[in-house]
């Protein structure tokens, strides 16, 4: 405790400089409590309002996919150059340790699998659980015009309420069956509906045609699927055109741990989101870090994950 016989009269209350109260520059995100704009925060970067989001959390219905088969192998090399996790909370807890400093976005639906309709799904993590791992997002698949549209919307709403009462936000994943295009008439539908019922960012698929309005007409942030396996230069491609037409960045999965230099890549991938770079010389960095032997070295030091 303070000694309070020598406490200092003299104070400064810098009388004439006026508080400041900056508008928080996350699109559609300025009203939000102190704590999801803290949380947002760590997603996407401050500096400019972006992210590169690493996806590995297929295996919740694909079991080990190509690339996951080893998280501890494969993954861990990558984490420092994410901006974020996007995972289960299962092999968060089997697999990353626990001394990375980088947001989770936690994966929080699921009860499917590829054997089965896809669009059935239902709410998998606890606010609480997700509270205990240390989220920073929650994670949630709806399926507009699928077989369980409903059912996928409610579980958004109830995450929704949920994270709301935490102070973490919620990102809605938007699920594409094999009977609905992925062409901007359903894309702006598909985010346009998960933002008005309350998801604080949307993930959701490019399409060369009428992105920038999907992107103009949904106010709060959308970050990019990287989708099926592409080529290196077509994926740099894609994130260089997304983000140029209104994404907030990226989220990419099998495009960065399924190629044959995974560290390599997702540096490429940074050099589109966060440094405007153009997809050739994002290619170029590629190859040179490739060549460089910039590829995928076991998880063992601590350090090499902050």
């Amino acid at each position: 405790m303070a000694d309070a016989d020598d406490i200092l009269e003299r104070k400064n209350f810098y009388l004439d400089v006026p508080q400041t109260s900056n508008a928080y520059a996350l699109k559609g995100s300025n009203a939000l409590d102190w704590g999801m704009k803290n949380r947002l925060a760590r997603i996407f970067s401050p500096d400019d309002c972006r992210t590169v989001m690493l996806a590995v959390d297929h295996g919740y219905f694909q079991g080990p996919t190509t690339g996951l088969e080893r998280l501890d192998v494969t993954i861990c090399p990558l984490i420092p150059y994410a901006d974020a996790l996007m995972i289960t909370r299962g092999a968060l807890r089997s697999t990353i340790p626990p001394e990375i400093t980088k947001p989770v976005v936690l994966r929080s639906s699921g009860g499917q699998s590829i054997l089965k309709e896809l669009s059935n799904e239902r709410v998998a993590v606890d606010i609480e659980d997700a509270v205990r791992v240390n989220a920073s997002a929650l994670a949630v698949q709806v399926y507009i015009g699928g077989v369980h549209e409903h059912e996928s919307i409610g579980n958004l709403v109830e995450i929704v309420n949920a994270g709301n009462r935490h102070g973490i936000p919620t990102m809605a994943v938007t699920g594409v069956g094999k009977e609905l295009a992925r062409d901007a008439k359903y894309l702006g539908l598909a985010t346009r509906i998960c933002a008005e019922l309350g998801a604080n960012f949307v993930k959701t698929y490019y399409c060369e045609k009428g992105f920038a309005a999907v992107a103009a007409g949904c106010p709060v942030p959308l970050v990019i699927a990287g989708g099926k396996k592409l080529p290196e230069m077509d994926a740099l491609r894609m994130a260089y055109l997304a983000v140029s037409e209104g994404a907030a960045g990226v989220d990419m999965g099998r495009n960065i741990f399924q190629c044959e230099a995974p560290k390599a890549m997702i540096q490429a991938v940074r050099a589109v989101v966060h440094e405007s770079e153009t997809p050739e010389r994002a290619y170029d960095l590629y190859l040179s870090l490739k060549s460089a032997g910039e590829g995928s070295e076991l998880c063992t030091a601590k350090t090499q994950l902050r």
